[in-house]
């Protein structure tokens, strides 16, 4: 398909637009869609990005030469390209990373993903275990510890699981 604007190049950008359930389209090529601002000229990296979910109270104030220990990757590196040297790094720059990776992910540690199914027996699998640490401490508290001594094990072979 050609460009709508100027007819002799490829459309490579194709913009949709739905105002009062009415839809228009646009079907342009790069440079006439840098040409109406739809494309902007300058590169955003991925740094740029990182960088800019960061308040400038949340920035770390570190050292510029401070460095990983084990492979000499320095904050300042990871603020420029926006990936970090080793898997050490995320040790090293816990403290400032943490406030990032918590407005990204929304938490500082990987939980991981399950699928459905998996994810409804583990919540089955956790309230199971609260129940029973429950009963432990009830157990505890009556002092009877056979009982007590046979929830700990209940609760360490459903942990297992």
């Amino acid at each position: 398909m050609l460009c709508e604007e100027c007819g002799n190049q490829e459309a490579s950008f194709h913009y949709t637009e739905i105002v009062n359930g009415v839809t228009t389209g646009l079907h342009l090529c790069e440079e006439c869609a840098k040409k109406r601002g739809f494309i902007l000229s300058s590169t955003f990296s991925l740094a740029d990005l990182l960088g800019g979910l960061l308040e400038p109270e949340h920035l770390p104030s570190l050292k510029p030469d401070l460095r990983c220990k084990n492979c000499g990757f320095t904050y300042s590196n990871f603020k420029e390209t926006g990936f970090l040297g080793c898997s050490q790094c995320y040790s090293f720059f816990h403290k400032p990373l943490e406030p990032l990776l918590k407005k990204i992910h929304g938490s500082s540690k990987h939980i991981g993903k399950f699928p459905k199914k998996k994810r409804e027996e583990k919540k089955e699998k956790v309230s199971d275990i609260q129940l029973l640490r429950e009963k432990l401490k009830e157990a505890i508290a009556k002092e009877e510890f056979e009982e007590a001594a046979r929830l700990r094990d209940k609760i360490k072979e459903t942990e297992k699981d």
